[in-house]
């Protein structure tokens, strides 16, 4: 039998049914053998997990099983499921109806899961993910919320072994809970209940172990969250008993941000990647500038900042680890940047328009020393993803573009928005822009300029055949699908920069994606930028 979601959920409905058949709270509390783990295993614990077990081997499911209670089981199979038969058991054995059914399924770690299912036998809520299909309580689909630092709700773990920093950030915000069952404080990340989830233990016996928030850990991640080590790389646990961690979950890198730049990253230097573009004049001139400035912090350079310097030790923009990248160009090379690294950018305008930069060259000696300071606003917004069928593109920073494949010929598309007709056009092609996207190629079709607080996607057609075919604006969380009805060619272009076939007769599907990016500013605001960039400019 395949491994899908109805799956799970018929589990999860039969470990409630037998679990209901304990009698009493005592009943369900009875240590009854000491798990894998190392711990007690209360009966609650034990008759969830053979339930799970029973319902494997009757109906001929081909997984292996890691389980908290009785540890790796290995049936032979390509994938296994990761359980956490009951999360929260001393919350279910006080009548507290805050614990779980948790079971994911991958192949060896938690970055290769596929499906996440989480049931709450006491209230019957349930939450899931699919990779690349985002995530869902009770069938509506879960996004995280945007943080504000004056009114952060974080899950904080204090329990036996919690660091004293779970003290100290728990002053600083404006509201901490800690309900001792990590996969549902992580799922409250994920519906957008709370902002972030801090583990932090300084007993490593204490820390958590993959079990415990495998299920979550996709469903945080498909809601558009981001889950990290306490020293900022992402985070990630093989599939066995014995690895523990301490992360940060967190609804927006920029919360990350926050709590490590004022709070746990005093013992550490940052890292600052310098990008270059080496068609700008005076790039050379500009990059020693900003080393410079950057004074002893750790630098490291991408292939282009390095040749323009006559070195040889550049990197791939996708492989720079850094805190913050530095973009020294035009809109085109912080686009670049934000395509293949997923680091804060602040960009020098070195290039043309520069609408997303930061910084004019004459302003590079203060901006650095402010950005060292912590002197500046974090922007974060919103990706665009794209799929045809099965195959799935890279995400888009600013838009999307199906148009012909050939000069001068025209092509028909279909658009509908969540699965209803919005539109038939006949143009040169469409555009699916973002709010950040809307004042570049859109705008240059007459689409209207979108501020990046407004969450709307604008689908624009390209030289339509009719004067009647305008833009429209959707709610970001709309699905656009767009037929390309002819049987001839289009092309797929992302951000200007990645071009795909597509076969004629094709569908194309755009959403929001849960990926999203973070841009450096300072003093200058949308509309100043608007009217200095766009309006006066020559």
């Amino acid at each position: 039998m395949e491994v899908t979601l109805e799956v799970l959920k018929a589990i999860g409905a039969a470990v409630k049914e037998n679990i209901d058949k304990i009698p009493t709270q005592e009943e369900k509390g009875r240590d009854i053998e000491m798990g894998a783990d190392g711990t007690p295993t209360a009966l609650i614990d034990k008759v969830a997990e053979n339930t799970v077990l029973d319902y494997i081997v009757r109906n001929d499911i081909a997984l292996n099983v890691l389980s908290e209670e009785i540890g790796f089981i290995d049936n032979g199979a390509e994938e296994t499921m990761v359980l956490d038969p009951i999360d929260g058991s001393h919350n279910a054995i006080a009548g507290v109806p805050l614990y779980t059914v948790s079971m994911a399924i991958g192949s060896a770690r938690l970055s290769d899961e596929r499906l996440a299912y989480l049931f709450m036998p006491a209230t019957g809520d349930e939450y899931w993910a699919e990779k690349g299909k985002g995530a869902y309580k009770n069938g509506r689909r879960l996004h995280v919320r945007a943080p504000k630092e004056s009114s952060l709700l974080m899950m904080i773990y204090t329990g036996n072994g919690a660091h004293p920093s779970a003290w100290e950030l728990g002053k600083r915000v404006k509201s901490s809970r800690s309900y001792g069952c990590s996969s549902l404080e992580m799922a409250f990340v994920a519906e957008g209940t709370a902002d972030g989830f801090y583990m932090n233990s300084e007993r490593y016996t204490r820390a958590i172990r993959v079990v415990d928030i495998a299920a979550s850990y996709l469903i945080l991640r498909e809601a558009g969250g981001y889950i990290y080590t306490l020293e900022g790389a992402d985070f990630d646990m093989p599939f066995d008993l014995e690895t523990r961690g301490n992360f940060i979950a967190v609804s927006s890198p920029s919360l990350y941000d926050f709590i490590t730049r004022k709070h746990l990253m005093s013992g550490r230097r940052r890292v600052y990647g310098i990008v270059a573009n080496p068609k700008v004049d005076g790039v050379r001139g500009y990059v020693e500038r900003v080393i410079e400035s950057l004074g002893d912090a750790s630098i490291v350079l991408d292939k282009s900042a390095a040749a323009v310097l006559g070195r040889d030790d550049g990197l791939e923009i996708s492989d720079m680890h850094a805190d913050t990248v530095i973009t020294i160009g035009g809109d085109g090379t912080i686009l670049r940047t934000l395509n293949a690294n997923s680091a804060p950018v602040m960009g020098i305008n070195a290039g043309g328009v520069g609408f997303l930069a930061a910084l004019e060259p004459s302003q590079i000696e203060e901006g650095i020393a402010r950005l060292r300071n912590g002197d500046y606003t974090m922007e974060e917004r919103f990706k665009l993803d794209t799929a045809c069928g099965d195959e799935m593109f890279d995400p888009a920073v600013n838009e999307a573009v199906v148009h012909s494949d050939s000069i001068a010929k025209i092509r028909k598309f279909r658009i509908y928005v969540d699965d209803r007709l919005a539109t038939e056009v006949r143009a040169d092609g469409i555009i699916i822009s973002t709010p950040t996207g809307s004042t570049s190629y859109a705008m240059s079709l007459g689409a209207p300029v979108v501020d990046p607080r407004v969450d709307a996607l604008v689908i624009v057609p390209m030289a339509a055949y009719k004067f009647s075919s305008r833009p429209i604006v959707v709610p970001s969380w709309s699905k656009v699908d767009v037929d390309c009805v002819l049987d001839k060619g289009c092309l797929l272009v992302i951000d200007g920069l990645l071009e795909h076939k597509v076969e004629g007769g094709s569908r194309l599907t755009f959403v929001r994606s849960s990926q999203s990016f973070r841009i450096i500013r300072f003093d200058r605001d949308f509309y100043k930028s608007l009217t200095e960039k766009l309006v006066n400019s020559s």
